[in-house]
């Protein structure tokens, strides 16, 4: 039986928060659970918004939450040549095209979908007369991309229709999330991929670029996300607010409450580690929903 290998990956754009505890502590469950490797990686590779106090805290934070990852920590930035070089197998197979359209120019004609706006295809047959180029994208097929997620089911998504030729090097030179997620993944082996039901549609696009750079697809598993009580999703954008590392069982035990698995009451008091270790014992023994539908509160 292929051994359970999984990853938390957050971006460093600022502290954790509630929202990242929960997919933190859900991947890392479904790891243990399974007797499996849990690693962390720091997905720094957007340098424009990456915060060396970030990098810095959140292994601190992790720790203090119970929450030890296997093997060392990974990161993106130092792999940029790695990025590029799967980018030129790309281009030598026809599958990146260069594209001169500034983001500017691409929200006056394109129309939205679910992933944001749908490019239209203005540089696929070659660049316009007297431009030059910006950045570089995949070329997507009329063939939709289908994959299984453990919430949700078998789900099918035509790219074109719905984001269109996506993004792998960005006009600022860097290489973009989608491709450097999927070769990160492939080179730490990962073999199931959980986080937040905000990044289903992602999968799609990473998805394709697997196959197209022929690296393996994990198994995916899309939780419930966290919302105010406004309704918006936690996150940094959004100012949710720092963890308390100083006090992290409340946290905890909420966080498993809303995945579901709530901790008896013995446990309220208990130190974190005595916390994961009950819930990992009885992680398989729950269903979690499939969608969020309320806001959650922090301790």
């Amino acid at each position: 039986m292929t051994e359970y290998v999984g990853r938390f990956a957050p971006s460093p754009t600022g502290p954790l928060h509630f929202g990242s505890l929960v997919a933190a502590v859900a991947s890392y469950l479904d790891a243990k659970a399974a007797q499996g490797r849990w690693y962390l990686r720091i997905d720094d590779v957007d340098s424009t918004r990456a915060r060396a106090d970030a990098v810095a805290a959140i292994p601190h934070t992790l720790e203090a939450f119970g929450l030890q990852w296997d093997g060392a920590i990974q990161y993106q930035s130092p792999r940029r040549d790695v990025y590029e070089e799967a980018l030129q197998e790309l281009i030598r197979a026809n599958l990146a095209y260069p594209c001169a359209c500034t983001r500017k120019e691409i929200a006056a004609i394109a129309t939205r979908g679910k992933s944001g706006m749908i490019y239209p295809g203005t540089c696929r047959n070659g660049l316009p007369a007297g431009r030059e180029a910006r950045s570089w994208r995949f070329r997507c097929t009329n063939t939709p991309v289908a994959f299984f997620d453990r919430a949700h089911g078998g789900i099918s998504i035509d790219l074109l229709e719905t984001q269109g030729d996506f993004l792998i090097r960005r006009g600022d030179g860097l290489h973009a999330y989608h491709l450097a997620m999927v070769l990160d993944d492939a080179a730490l082996g990962i073999t199931h991929v959980v986080r937040g039901a905000d990044l289903l549609y992602a999968t799609a696009p990473q998805v394709a670029l697997q196959q197209a750079l022929r690296l393996p697809t994990p198994k995916y598993w899309h939780t419930p996300i966290a919302l105010s009580p406004d309704g918006r999703k936690l996150s940094k954008t959004n100012a949710a607010p720092a963890l308390d590392s100083d006090n992290p069982t409340p946290y905890l035990m909420q966080a498993l409450e809303f995945l579901q698995l709530p901790p008896p009451d013995e446990l309220a008091d208990a130190p974190p580690e005595a916390i994961l270790d009950w819930a990992s014992r009885h992680w398989h023994r729950h269903v979690i929903r499939s969608v969020t539908t309320g806001g959650v509160e922090c301790p």
